[in-house]
């Protein structure tokens, strides 16, 4: 029982960090247009980079926070924190993975 307990737990969390993701609007990339007065490129390094998936790192710098929130918490969170810690751990280091083997 209480292993399915923390199971829906960790299973919730991760549900609402990816739905943060999903909610927030992706931005357009309009750092790649040319000016319309211009026929000529702008250098490389006036054009800034967009970044690489920004909504991944946004639910990196979540789940790194609330880690952060868990382990300095006052109370144990009805006995599950070590668990929630764990499986926050391992949301991050799998978003990290995806991060790393990006292809774009």
């Amino acid at each position: 029982m209480k292993s399915r307990i923390i199971g829906l737990l960790v299973f919730a969390s991760l549900i609402a960090a990816f739905a943060f993701i999903v909610s927030t609007p992706a931005a357009a990339n309009h750092g790649n247009a040319l000016p319309a007065a211009t026929a000529q490129p702008a250098p490389a390094a006036a054009v800034p980079a967009a970044e690489p998936h920004p909504e991944i790192r946004e639910a990196l710098g979540a789940l790194r926070r609330a880690k952060e929130h868990m382990e300095h918490a006052a109370h144990d969170f009805g006995g599950h924190r070590v668990e929630a810690i764990e499986a926050t751990n391992q949301a991050i280091r799998q978003l990290e993975l995806c991060l790393k083997f990006d292809k774009d």
